[in-house]
This record gives structure tokens, sequence and C-alpha cells, in this order.
């Protein structure tokens, strides 16, 4: 199983309220069969109307620690926009808050999603633009960011937390670590043939 309990890397701004998914992935991006190639879409209008977007910009393109504002992922429920997101290399969001399909999609797809204050995310965000190759690290046992030498807590709903540590948000690796225990089941179901 995939347990989620510490992330590093570097970081990536992205200022703004009310990000939808429609602007992180258009919706003609999601006739797709898989979710491959979605990675390369991310925010395709607003990076072609403003060059200035930071996911053009040269110096976060191996940023995998994502900052952002209020109320991202809001707008439709689509499950292509975090897919979209951490295909293009992000393993964790910190924002002031998310919408909660957007945290559910993430959650499923073991990419943590945690809270902290306005002042924080902003302090944050200057950081990373003045210096975009600032450590970062997401402690989701202590529940602590840091980027650099600035530190603050950080909040997660304690569901999703465990989930995340545990490994347990990884549905595929539980079914396969638990392979001898879903077989004798299976015998005792009396629609299953073996």
């Amino acid at each position: 199983m995939s347990e989620r309990k510490i992330v590093t890397g570097k970081g990536i701004p992205l200022v703004g309220n009310d990000i939808d998914t429609d602007r992180i992935i258009p919706a003609r991006f999601l006739r797709c069969v898989t979710f491959d190639g979605l990675g390369e879409q991310a925010f395709a209008d607003d990076r072609a109307s403003n060059p200035e977007h930071s996911f053009n910009l040269p110096q976060y393109q191996n940023a995998n620690i994502l900052v952002v504002n209020a109320n991202f992922g809001c707008g439709s429920s689509r499950e292509h926009a975090p897919q979209a997101i951490a295909r293009w290399g992000i393993d964790a969001i910190i924002g002031e808050s998310f919408a909660e399909i957007f945290f559910g999609n993430c959650l499923t797809m073991g990419v943590p999603c945690v809270t902290t204050s306005s002042a924080n995310i902003k302090s944050i965000q200057n950081l990373l633009k003045e210096n975009p190759d600032v450590n970062m690290t997401l402690d989701l046992e202590d529940m602590q960011v840091k980027c650099g030498r600035y530190s603050s807590s950080v909040k997660m709903d304690s569901g999703a937390r465990s989930m995340l540590v545990s490994g347990k948000w990884d549905t595929c690796g539980l079914l396969t670590k638990n392979i001898p225990q879903i077989q004798e089941t299976a015998t005792k179901l009396p629609y299953v043939a073996w």
C-alpha cells in the first residue's frame, strides 16, 4: 500500500480564489478514454491567455507542491481536474480551502489537500515567488508545512489524514495486500463459483 506521510520538493504558487475545474482542465480535454496526456493540458486556457501563469514559468516546471487560495477546485465534479494536476507532477496541494468533491477526488488518488490560514498561504506564495528553489516539506504526521525557514501548521479532516498516512486510500493496494482473505471470503459466498 502507498502511505502518504511526507511530501518534499519544490512549490508552485497559484494565486486566486475560486479557481474552478473548468479552468484546471477545460472541457474540450474531457473526451479522453484514459487520463493520459491530461497533465500537459492543465490550466491550458489560463496559460494560453497569460504567459506569466505559474505553470508556464520555467522556475516552477519541476514543482510538486501546489499552493493555492480559497475554494480551489470548485465547479463541476470532474475527476479530470485532480488527474490533470497530478499528471502535471503535483503530489500535494496546500490551500485556504477546497471544494468538497475536488478534495474527495484528490483523496481517492492519494493527493493530500491540506488547509491553513490566508496569511500563511500568502506568506508561502510570496516565499515561492522570491525563491522558487526553496525546499518545501508537507508532514502529514505532524501536520506541518515548511517552506525554507518558514513553518506553519496545516489542517485536514482526521479521517482523510488517517487514510493517507496508513495507505488505506489505496484500494487497489488494499486488495492486493489481502488476497488470501478475499479468496477465503469468496469461497463462502453462494454466488461465486470456484
